[in-house]
């Protein structure tokens, strides 16, 4: 293979996972530019040497690349209590590999189409996320004085939607506890958040 045509594949590898990583990076994700370029970078170029080498049948090469980066997804996987985050961020490294195995081989059409749709999604992914919407809901804890629960159903109505998942009444300490599930925006939250502060019947409260 001529030299241009391998330092081609590397650039259009190399620039669009640098600018994917760097948007990951800005949102503060848990994977950064390095890891998506790297990934990416290494894919291409082992593609290139089993395409140099004249192998007779490259594929199981490639197959194993995908899926050693299978096991690096895996580490980005974080797990609370009740709850895993970065499978975005896994799924995404596992993608880019497969970009970079694209690019090297030559199939810029496929890969630039691969690329498009990891936008796309990530995209998509962005606007959930700033809403709250589906696993990006969070989680409320509500400690309210008793007989106030006429004036805590009015309060839940400012979320968009809730679900209940425990309540606990406390007799001796006069006090009721709720867990909810809501779905709503950043910028909302914060908002209720303020007007929370200022409810004299809500004795504490956390959010998750």
């Amino acid at each position: 293979m001529e030299t241009w045509i391998v330092l081609l594949r590397m650039l259009l590898t190399f620039i669009p996972a640098l600018i994917f990583g760097f948007q990951r990076q800005r949102s503060h994700k848990l994977i950064g530019f390095g890891t998506f370029t790297f990934v990416a970078v290494g894919a291409c170029g082992l593609a290139i040497t089993a395409v140099n080498l004249g192998m007779g049948n490259p594929l199981p090469l490639l197959g194993s690349i995908v899926t050693g980066i299978g096991f690096l997804g895996a580490g980005a996987l974080i797990r609370t209590t009740d709850k895993i985050f970065g499978f975005t961020t896994a799924a995404s490294i596992w993608v880019f590999s497969i970009f970079g195995l694209l690019m090297g081989v030559g199939e810029y059409f496929i890969g630039g189409m691969t690329y498009l749709f990891v936008w796309i999604i990530i995209l998509i992914d962005g606007f959930l996320e700033k809403n709250g919407i589906g696993s990006y809901h969070k989680r409320f804890f509500f400690e309210i004085k008793e007989k106030k629960s006429k004036e805590f159903n009015e309060f839940l109505k400012k979320f968009g939607k809730v679900k209940m998942i425990s309540i606990e009444i406390n007799r001796k300490e006069k006090v009721e506890k709720y867990q909810y599930i809501v779905e709503c925006s950043g910028r909302r939250l914060r908002e209720l958040i303020i007007i929370l502060n200022n409810l004299n019947w809500v004795v504490s409260y956390k959010v998750e």
